[in-house]
């Protein structure tokens, strides 16, 4: 009797592990595999992004992209995508770590009503404000400025930021800030010198969303803007009837931008999960 529920668990433990393998793999094709399709189409010819079947090795024929990097308005609204990423990754962190900050160490009345709150922020469609988001933008005219774009795309970020960090910031003691406070420093000084250090990874995590995020967005872009698109907008426009090839060489210049801010900034990643995970 022992014996067989020995031989059971064992094969219940053996099983469990083929299947987290699986799934693993499963998770890894599912992200890599498009990313490697649109890479071997982008550095390929037009006529064997055309043929059947498709190739699955790249030529490396790099008439694609060097087409946009010569063409008119690409580089300009790359430097829009970039600085309307990065304020939206600042004002995101500005906004969000207080908030999370007052969340996390403070009884108030409305507590919970004000975290449902900021949630309800992406309970509303984009397509449905884009009207009056845009009457109020002309109106006050940031209509067609980074920055007015930039305040939507805060809006969209804001809510992921306080939900990465709000555990973090409670998984930290009280205990360590008010040491600090008997040394001598006041609330603001603590937070900067004791807490702030520790909560660093959630916060560049918070910010690499904040950053993938304002550089995904579409829709808002293109409704907002029109002397001064941003990359998805500019692509969107210019993309709509061009061939395929160059669609692909487009996917790919979105998306390695945002992959190479999240390989350069990886091992704040991985200190949250770590920190997460205590």
């Amino acid at each position: 009797m022992t014996d067989t529920v020995l031989v059971d668990a064992a094969n219940t433990r053996k099983w469990g592990r083929y299947l987290y393998i699986s799934s693993v793999v499963l998770l890894c094709a599912w992200v890599l595999v498009p990313i490697y399709f649109l890479m071997v189409n982008t550095l390929s010819s037009p006529e064997t992004v055309n043929s059947f079947p498709k190739t699955l090795v790249p030529e490396f024929d790099l008439g694609s992209l060097t087409f946009f990097a010569g063409f008119a308005g690409m580089l300009t609204a790359l430097k829009n995508s970039v600085l309307v990423a990065g304020m939206t990754m600042v004002m995101s962190i500005l906004i969000g770590a207080p908030a999370v900050y007052a969340l996390s160490r403070f009884e108030f009345r409305g507590k919970s009503t004000f975290r449902l709150l900021i949630l309800l922020t992406r309970a509303f469609p984009l397509p449905l404000l884009a009207l009056p988001l845009a009457v109020m933008f002309i109106r006050t005219g940031l209509d067609d400025t980074a920055f007015g774009l930039a305040l939507v795309h805060t809006t969209l970020a804001v809510p992921f930021a306080v939900l990465i960090t709000f555990s973090l910031f409670s998984g930290i003691p009280i205990e360590l800030e008010e040491a600090a406070w008997t040394l001598g420093c006041t609330r603001l000084t603590a937070f900067t010198m004791v807490v702030l250090p520790l909560i660093m990874p959630g916060i560049t995590a918070s910010a690499i969303f904040a950053f993938v995020i304002s550089w995904n967005e579409v829709f808002a872009a293109a409704v907002l803007t029109i002397e001064n698109r941003t990359l998805t907008a500019f692509l969107l426009q210019n993309l709509d009837t061009s061939p395929l090839h160059l669609k692909f060489a487009g996917g790919f210049i979105l998306v390695v931008p945002a992959l190479i801010f999240i390989f350069a900034v990886r091992k704040y990643l991985f200190a949250m999960w770590g920190i997460a995970n205590r």
